[in-house]
């Protein structure tokens, strides 16, 4: 199986391939490439509907100029805990990060949530965050803030009274019921234009469209959020003897 990045020529064959509605895995195994290399490739570069060869090859180059410099002798990586395989989990959490951004996750937030979601504790500071990647800490103050704002990530004291930040097995309920939050918010405003517009009207016909369509998506994500999270939490039953 070849390794090293994708040429010019395996980046058109894989938006032919995205145009042939063929799947990630199919594109990979013409390629003789690891399907997580060609998911990683469209997810980074503006997804399947959105993918071209020539931008994502430009933007490859691009991102190549201004990769750090590699780190100097003595800073090996840490040892992964279980036995991992370090380079696969490079390989892997810079997917997920990928798969992330490419739900709408803006880039630096995805690289938190990813980094935090991967660390076995589910949590980690400020600085145990900077140091992982490499960024400044004011970044990583403005991705928490956003990751708080959308309820999959929360705040902690530890035993040191150093700030923590958390994601958990309740952290995408949470951002459920967050996002369902906002879309009553929403509703509520399209509800409050139907009286400005004057009922009746075509924009006032759109707009309590609107409010209905959001009101009844908000209502099934919160039932399905509550649903998902008693089933997934109750233990199951022990087989009768």
């Amino acid at each position: 199986m070849p390794g090293g990045r994708l040429t010019q020529q395996e980046r058109q064959q894989i938006a032919l391939g995205l145009a042939d509605g063929l799947a990630y895995a199919e594109i990979a195994r013409r390629l003789d490439r690891p399907t997580s290399t060609i998911t990683r490739e469209v997810m980074r570069n503006g997804g399947p509907a959105s993918y071209r060869a020539d931008l994502a090859h430009r933007a490859t180059e691009r991102r190549t100029h201004r990769r750090r410099p590699a780190a100097p002798r003595g800073t090996e990586a840490p040892p992964q805990a279980h036995g991992r395989d370090p380079e696969a989990m490079r390989e892997y959490e810079e997917l997920f990060t990928t798969v992330l951004i490419g739900s709408g996750t803006p880039a630096m937030m995805a690289r938190v949530l990813a980094c935090l979601t991967l660390t076995d504790a589910g949590s980690l500071t400020a600085s145990e965050l900077v140091q992982r990647l490499q960024v400044s800490p004011a970044s990583i103050s403005k991705a928490i803030a956003f990751l708080e704002s959308q309820g999959l990530v929360r705040r902690e004291r530890d035993e040191r009274r150093r700030e923590r930040y958390v994601v958990d097995d309740d952290v995408w309920y949470q951002s459920m019921m967050a996002s369902a939050e906002a879309l009553l918010q929403v509703v509520a405003i399209a509800r409050q234009g139907v009286g400005v517009l004057g009922p009746g009207t075509p924009a006032a016909a759109r707009l309590e469209n609107i409010a209905r369509f959001l009101d009844f998506v908000r209502e099934s994500t919160t039932r399905a959020a509550e649903q998902a999270r008693e089933i997934l939490s109750t233990p199951p039953e022990a087989p009768s003897a």
